[in-house]
């Protein structure tokens, strides 16, 4: 057996035969190792920016923070809508259609980004206004945005193509873009902000090329025959079947972050009210809270290649399994987190703005959205699954419910009448509501498919 083979057949017996809680964890804990390197993206560049010392350009930062948002969401279009496709057909052993997809998906991305990067420069000046910037703050948003605009094809190249490669159980190469892309944005940040003086401008220009690494990293692994799939130039023109397939888990899973991506410039909007300095001390908080985030969505994205291969494969049992044990790995882990945030959180505040308002402020918004941490892992991977499974009218639905039904009407409603101190508790509750119906929801559709297989089965 050759090297390669071997790899692939490892590869295979964690999705396919490996016991439930140590795959979810094999497979999750190289992605969450990952993503505390890839949180830095967002960390770094509030760290450095606040070294300067001004809280206008730290608020620009989490005002523009919409927009990569807005990119991943497109991006998920191609990466989520692939992976599930890639997972799905390896499952069912049907490798050429899997390299087919692979192919295709990489088309796609190049498009995706040249598309989004000109739509978005020619709206830039309305953009900056949506995103709620004022008098202060207009300026940096608008040149951070622009830096963000003009990279789009490498940064959502960098979360398309790793996804992909999560799809065929490629963690640790995944993983290699992303620590490999954040430690170039790590040694360019204060290079493009203090030495050639770019301040804003070069936390952005850091961002885009430390995704502009990860994306080629990744891309090479493909190209150098690294991966279990490989890209064949004949498979490269898409095909009407690939194109719905891809597209109907991957519009359902963009049209998600998008709609988070719109909650939170509600929630931007609402804050700016009470003063530019705190939507900077909320936006640091919230960049706190994404080491907690990364934590449950590395363990969702992990479980999310086991549940594609075994729904393709038709083990619903396993299925079943898996979510049980990743429901308790990802609630455990985070009750964990929580208690550290609610601890110090003026500590992890104060490391990023030596005002006392602003630490004031953000401490008090941590310790609130850091409740969340116990229930949203759990409605993450739900979400996940669903997509894994082919069926993302399932995910988008939670994401509706989640967002547009109860987050932000619980956000204007609390605002209203409790002020900031409500606004910031809308979050947290409607977390525990959704990991309460999103976990049962996606139990009971596994139970209903065991069943009918048992029930076909059983015929004579």
């Amino acid at each position: 057996m050759s090297d390669r083979e071997e790899k692939a057949d490892r590869r295979i017996y964690v999705l396919s035969r490996e016991k439930p809680a140590k795959a979810v964890i094999r497979l999750g804990v190289p992605l969450i190792a990952g993503m505390f390197i890839m949180v830095l993206y967002n960390l770094v560049d509030t760290y450095f920016i606040g070294l300067m010392k001004d809280d206008y350009q730290l608020a620009a930062v989490n005002l523009a923070y919409p927009v990569m948002m807005v990119m991943v969401a497109l991006s998920n279009v191609i990466g989520t809508g692939g992976s599930s496709l890639i997972a799905r057909c390896l499952g069912a052993k049907d490798r050429q259609k899997a390299e087919r997809v692979l192919t295709v998906s990489m088309t796609l991305t190049v498009i995706n980004g040249l598309v989004t990067m000109g739509a978005g420069l020619t709206l830039l000046n309305n953009l900056v206004v949506w995103l709620g910037a004022k008098s202060n703050t207009v300026a940096p948003t608008a040149s951070y945005v622009r830096v963000l605009l003009l990279g789009a094809v490498f940064t959502m190249g960098s979360y398309t193509l790793g996804a992909l490669l999560r799809g065929e159980g490629s963690v640790k190469l995944s993983i290699a873009g992303m620590i490999a892309g954040t430690v170039t944005n790590i040694v360019l940040d204060p290079v493009f902000i203090f030495w050639l003086g770019l301040e804003i401008r070069g936390a952005a220009i850091a961002t885009v090329l430390g995704n502009a690494v990860s994306a080629m990293i990744s891309l090479g692994y493909f190209l150098r025959g690294k991966t279990l799939l490989m890209p064949k130039k004949a498979m490269w023109k898409p095909t009407k079947e690939i194109l719905g397939e891809i597209f109907w888990v991957g519009v359902p899973a963009s049209l998600e972050t998008l709609l988070t991506s719109a909650a939170y410039v509600v929630n931007n909007n609402l804050a700016v009210a009470y003063g530019e300095l705190t939507v900077a001390g909320m936006g640091i908080a919230q960049k706190i809270l994404s080491l907690g985030n990364y934590v449950y969505q590395g363990f969702a994205s992990g479980t999310q290649p086991i549940m594609g291969y075994n729904y393709g494969a038709k083990n619903y049992k396993r299925m079943r399994s898996v979510l049980k044990a990743g429901v308790m790995v990802v609630s455990g882990t985070e009750l964990c987190i929580m208690a550290a945030y609610v601890t110090f959180a003026p500590v992890l505040i104060g490391m990023f703005t030596e005002t006392p308002e602003t630490i004031a402020i953000g401490a008090k918004v941590l310790r609130a959205i850091c409740c969340i941490l116990p229930f949203v892992g759990a409605v993450s991977m739900s979400r996940m699954s669903f997509q894994a499974m082919g069926k993302p009218q399932f995910a988008f639905g939670i994401t509706l419910v989640r967002q547009l039904f109860l987050y932000v009407p619980l956000l204007l409603f609390l605002n209203h009448c409790f002020g900031f101190d409500g606004m910031i508790w809308a979050q947290p509750i409607t977390e525990l509501v959704m990991m309460v119906a999103s976990v049962s929801l996606l139990a009971g559709t596994i139970r209903r498919l065991e069943k009918e297989e048992n029930n076909i089965d059983g015929q004579p």
